[in-house]
């Protein structure tokens, strides 16, 4: 029987909050957006799809919350078709997109009121709705003011809220954190955490890798379009096949003293033939199993060579080594996050973010 906007949406019955075959979405000119994308994300889930801008993140979870039509295979959201029933997916799901949809002529308050009679929120229900959003991201003391006084992440975390009135099982969150400074990210991912230890379930895109490791269940990674990797973040950690030696050579704006330096090692064959040993700005990044316990003994080769370091650390492998591993590409994240480190600029009456 054909799924209609009427019938229950908050199906208990139901393990499965998104299930995509071979997803595909190729535009007017012919530009392949999405190939052949497959997820299966059960209820509860926090996941995390990464990629850099222009991978098919943001392409993706707009099909998925039935805002653009794919062009080949088949969705399937809270148990609803996204071809047959997209108004029921769009009723039982809730969508932060990347830029803030808050009305900065109202107040907190009313944003909120606004919301949920566009969610159809029974009149009876929303005053306690409206108070208990309020408190969950901690805009309570600021309902009543206008929202055009506040900073970025309290905007941010006004526009989560509006996108819960209505409960629903499963939210989307489209790169919610670019281009906030540390401590606003730090709020909102408390929020994140706090409504998927109530049940919600988190579809979140993301370039930032420190969020998808902090926050996620499970990843994918998404380049050109296509998954190319997916997995639990400590997972997608051990396939980079190591830990990681980073060393700072003396000369390291000199790239062919790097290229010597790596030379040098690979020449010393130290640590098998499973190594990666890649020139870095500050010096070399090498990658192997034996680190740790053969990482001396690159030093000393080094110094034979006449070849001068001035640090040295071995660490376990982070996100951006596994992507960087996976796709031959970092996701620009350090410099994304340092732009981000300066605080929203004041305006007059500006509210704090405290």
């Amino acid at each position: 029987m054909r799924e209609t906007a009427e019938q229950p949406s908050d199906r208990d019955d139901i393990e499965t909050a998104i299930d995509a075959d071979d997803l595909q979405v190729t535009y007017a000119d012919g530009t392949e957006a999405v190939r052949s994308v497959s997820l299966t994300i059960p209820r509860g889930e926090f996941f995390g799809f990464l990629g850099p801008n222009g991978a098919g993140k943001t392409t993706t979870i707009k099909v998925l919350a039935t805002l653009l039509d794919a062009t080949g295979g088949g969705v399937r959201v809270n148990g609803f078709d996204a071809a047959e029933s997209s108004r029921a997916i769009r009723e039982s799901i809730g969508y932060m997109a990347q830029e803030t949809s808050v009305d900065e002529e109202l107040t907190a308050r009313e944003n909120l009121k606004f919301a949920c009679e566009a969610y159809g929120v029974p009149r009876g229900e929303r005053a306690d709705r409206i108070d208990e959003l309020l408190d969950l991201v901690d805009l309570a003391e600021v309902a009543d003011k206008r929202s055009e006084d506040f900073s970025g992440g309290m905007k941010k975390r006004l526009d989560v809220a509006t996108a819960l009135v209505h409960q629903p099982p499963l939210v989307f969150l489209d790169e919610p954190t670019t281009g906030l400074d540390p401590k606003a990210r730090n709020k909102l991912w408390e929020y994140f955490r706090a409504i998927n230890d109530r049940g919600t379930t988190i579809f979140l895109t993301t370039q930032y890798l420190e969020e998808a490791d902090q926050l996620c269940d499970r990843l994918a990674v998404i380049a050109d379009g296509e998954i190319v990797a997916t997995g639990e973040p400590a997972e997608l950690k051990r396939r980079v096949g190591g830990e990681i030696l980073d060393i700072e050579l003396a000369d390291s704006q000199d790239a062919a003293d790097a290229e010597e330096a790596a030379a040098v090692v690979r020449e010393a064959d130290l640590l098998g033939a499973d190594a990666t040993i890649d020139p870095t700005e500050e010096g070399l990044q090498i990658t192997s199993r034996q680190a740790r316990s053969r990482g001396t003994d690159v030093l000393v080769a080094l110094r034979d060579a006449g070849i001068g370091v001035t640090g040295f650390n071995v660490r376990a492998p982070t996100l951006d080594d596994v992507f960087l591993a996976i796709t031959g590409e970092t996701t620009g994240e350090g410099e994304d996050a340092a732009a981000a480190t300066a605080p929203d600029d004041p305006v007059a009456g500006e509210v704090s973010d405290e």
